[in-house]
């Protein structure tokens, strides 16, 4: 060991001097320099590292050389206080705090914590009792050691919920999947009850309003804004009115059939009829209409409301704005050129019990319970063709549409007969939404931006407050300021909405099989398409890559 007397403290105690002739104290090592700094008064120091480098190689290049006789001074070593490091989060959320023990020096303190903390502008969501769990874990650390913990937290926005309106009476499609019970406890498959009906006074829907959110902060303490949620209209239809205690409640005004429109429902006049044939002629009627027996051959059913058919449809033309109910059957013919002889077309949803040989176009879902045979359907969002319990239900022959998935028990038929299936075809759509989504809320970005460039430009207040033209511009441009930074959170919101149904949108708009999907199946499930060689068994059928791809292990 070299000897002590080399190394001594300052005069003011805050560094350790290291004194050393080399042609009589050479040649020194790093190790023998650093066991000098292990004396008790010295090990609490900070040993400065590329010194006590220098001084080795310094030294030891002196040796048996002139100057080597002379003494060499280097300080090896500090005093030097704790510390506090404060590491604040890229998006302002959250700030860690590190503490490190004193080489020597004065330990860090709650007021040394409390004015970095000020320094730093870390204001809210600070845990007071991290931080002393912090300074109390200190007392137990070498010098040098340190220890971290996350002491503040911000409180993200909650953004509102959207606005919903719930239906509280029921519609005729709902009749299909209700059938009676008997005395005996039995099911009446052909009995689906009576006609849904409302009365004056009856409550239709009601609107659980949108809710602004909760604002939010950040550990600086800048407010976050939350995306209020998207309100929905709900209007009063034909026969409808909503309370004047409450215009969130949508109440009947009428007797009648309800149906459900795009912004709310309306209650139609009824008009009942026992079959379409020749003899009652064509029907086009403002309103709902009930026909209790059936629509025959080359006859057109036209209305406002929804179609109720006790019967069977055969080889007719039904157009409805709202529903399309058939609750026996509904039968066609093939035509010369593929042309069938029955088309059904609704603003709403169709529902039946057994379809052929028929047109059947829908905005909203198709239900089928029983089968739908070589048929031609198309809706933009779901075809179901299934019982409620799922285990009747055979989709067979013709091309069925169904941009948002299709689910059947059975797919195809043991002869193999040519079934053509599609769905999830809007997928580029909805991407190209996204893209006019994205370029909108970069304009309003930039738009913003330059207002803020305006109103940076305007002289001091004092100078034009007098000025109401002046006034008016300013108060123009702040409300364009606000105008915009609503829509474009509306539009963010939307875009983000969309993005999730892009990313999610071949595992939702798929197709179900409860049972079987046979041979002969032609799937297309957005551009993915598989040709089916052998029976399948229960399955759901995805695009996974571009490529049909058959799941048999998570069926819901």
């Amino acid at each position: 060991m070299l000897d002590p007397g080399l190394i001594e403290l300052s005069s003011d105690g805050n560094l350790a001097e290291f004194k050393v002739i080399p042609n009589t104290h050479g040649p020194l090592t790093v190790d023998a320099i650093t066991e000098l700094l292990s004396l008790p008064e010295l090990c609490q120091l900070f040993p400065r590292q590329n010194v006590i480098d220098k001084a080795v190689i310094q030294v030891n290049q002196l040796i048996g050389q002139d100057d080597g006789q002379y003494e060499q001074f280097f300080e090896i070593a500090e005093r030097r206080d704790g510390e506090i490091t404060l590491t604040i989060a890229e998006d302002n959320m959250s700030a860690e705090m590190s503490l490190s023990a004193p080489w020597g020096g004065k330990a860090v303190t709650l007021p040394d914590i409390l004015k970095a903390l000020k320094a730093n502008g870390i204001a809210l969501g600070l845990s007071k009792l991290k931080i002393q769990s912090l300074l109390k874990q200190l007392e137990t650390l070498e010098p040098g050691q340190t220890s971290s913990d996350t002491i503040a937290h911000g409180k993200p926005a909650i953004n509102g919920t959207n606005a919903f309106i719930d239906r509280k009476v029921p519609l005729a499609r709902e009749r299909l999947l209700q059938p009676q019970e008997r005395a005996d406890g039995t099911v009446d498959m052909r009995n689906l009850g009576e006609i849904i009906m409302v009365k004056p006074n009856d409550t239709l829907m009601v609107k659980i309003p949108a809710t602004e959110g909760v604002q939010g902060y950040d550990v600086k303490g800048s407010v976050l804004l939350p995306v209020p949620g998207k309100d929905i209209k709900m209007t009063a239809g034909t026969g409808t009115a909503l309370l004047d205690s409450d215009a969130n409640t949508l109440i009947a005004t009428v007797s009648g059939q309800p149906v459900e429109t795009k912004t709310g429902m309306q209650v139609d006049d009824v008009l009942q009829i026992k079959d379409v044939d020749v003899g009652y002629g064509n029907v086009d009627f403002k309103g709902s209409i009930l026909i209790t027996g059936d629509v025959h051959e080359g006859m057109v059913v036209k209305t406002t409301g929804d179609i109720t058919v006790m019967g069977f449809v055969d080889s007719a033309h039904l157009i409805a704005d709202g529903d399309i109910t058939v609750s026996k059957g509904v039968i066609g013919r093939q035509l010369k050129d593929d042309q069938l002889s029955t088309t059904l077309e609704a603003k709403g949803q169709i529902s039946a019990q057994f379809v052929q040989y028929s047109n059947l176009k829908a905005e909203g879902d198709i239900l089928v319970t029983k089968q739908l045979l070589h048929s031609h359907s198309d809706t933009n969002t779901t075809l179901t063709v299934s019982d409620a319990n799922g285990r009747r239900g055979d989709l067979v022959g013709g091309i069925a549409k169904a941009a948002k998935g299709i689910k059947a028990v059975i797919i195809g038929a043991t002869a193999g007969t040519k079934t053509e299936i599609y769905c999830a075809m809007h997928h580029g759509e909805l991407k190209e939404t996204m893209k006019q989504l994205d370029q909108s809320v970069k304009l309003m970005v930039v738009a913003k931006l330059n207002i803020e460039a305006s109103l940076n430009k305007l002289p001091p207040k004092s100078e034009w407050q007098d000025d109401e033209l002046m006034v008016e511009q300013v108060k123009g441009m702040l409300e364009e300021k606000r105008r915009i930074n609503t829509e474009r959170s509306r539009e963010e919101l939307e875009f983000n909405t969309i993005k999730q149904e892009v990313d999610d949108y071949y595992q939702h708009y798929r197709i179900e099989a409860c049972k079987h999907i046979f041979a002969n199946v032609e799937i297309h499930i957005g551009p993915a398409f598989n040709r089916t060689q052998r029976e399948h068994g229960p399955c759901m059928v995805f695009n996974e890559g571009q490529e049909i791809s058959f799941d048999y292990s998570n069926r819901k």
